[in-house]
């Protein structure tokens, strides 16, 4: 299996794409120190830096408030993305898909939908502790009991479970792959969207827009939902701690994201540039 030891040449990267949790984050779901100060460095190269991730944009944008000015910011797996002040991606859900899809998720016992739209999610009040698993990865919310009377274009329907997504959503929803893109984007998560709306999809925007091919493109990720932006690499890497997947996906591997993976594949990146 790859890993970052393998020689490889990075010298003509000029974009970096990586995704949030359990990626870039730590399982304490913070950015470390050491990412600040080599995306300091990446930005002297002109190297682009794009976040990529099942968040929302403003959790996105807090947890790298310090340059989220400056940086790309693929949100809501691919669903809505923004170039600094400008929208890139906006791909909602098909309104009449809405209904079906939540009278399937109520069936599901213990699961938690929760509406995504631009800048705020929406979300049924009635479980106090989902609440507040919520705010992890939301950090603008309405909490509504009429989630089929939502105001505004859905970007993503995201379901939660406390007991896993892979063995207690996805089998439910898996069929509904033929008109909807169907990720489980994490351990808790399911997230089900416009068939376009994917990391892959947004990132092939970025790679047009800039004229940056597969080659000058790197790649970080760890879960399914990461599994179309990887192919669009030829420096993918997959973290420790990835589904196996993921694993099976990337070119290469790094050390997983308590261990800064992403910040010791791009310390190799800004030796090869100098």
């Amino acid at each position: 299996m790859p890993t970052t030891t393998i020689s490889m040449n990075l010298s003509n990267i000029k974009m970096v794409v990586t995704d949030m949790d359990g990626t870039l984050l730590n399982s304490a779901h913070e950015v470390s120190p050491e990412f600040f100060q080599l995306y300091k460095e990446l930005k002297k190269k002109g190297i682009l830096f794009v976040a990529a991730s099942g968040r929302q944009y403003d959790s996105i944008a807090h947890k790298l408030q310090p340059i989220r000015e400056e940086i790309i910011i693929i949100a809501e797996n691919g669903g809505f993305a923004m170039d600094k002040n400008t929208e890139i991606v906006f791909t909602p859900l098909m309104e009449e898909g809405k209904s079906s899809i939540l009278q399937i998720v109520d069936k599901i016992n213990g699961a938690h939908p929760v509406l995504c739209g631009k800048h705020h999610a929406y979300v049924d009040g009635s479980n106090p502790k989902f609440i507040k698993t919520l705010q992890e990865y939301y950090s603008e919310f309405i909490i509504t009991d009429a989630l089929n009377e939502i105001p505004e274009n859905i970007i993503k329907i995201a379901v939660y479970h406390y007991e896993g997504s892979e063995t207690n959503i996805y089998p439910a929803v898996e069929h509904l792959q033929t008109e909807f893109k169907v990720k489980v984007s994490g351990e808790n998560w399911v997230d089900i969207s416009h068939p376009n709306a994917h990391k892959g999809f947004a990132l092939d925007k970025l790679q047009k827009h800039y004229g940056i091919g597969p080659h000058e493109t790197l790649v970080f990720g760890d879960y399914n939902n990461d599994l179309e932006m990887l192919a669009l690499s030829d420096y993918s890497f997959a973290m420790e701690n990835a589904h196996e997947n993921v694993l099976r996906a990337a070119k290469y591997r790094t050390l997983s994201n308590d261990q800064l993976g992403v910040e010791k594949v791009l310390e190799q990146l800004l030796k090869a540039i100098n």
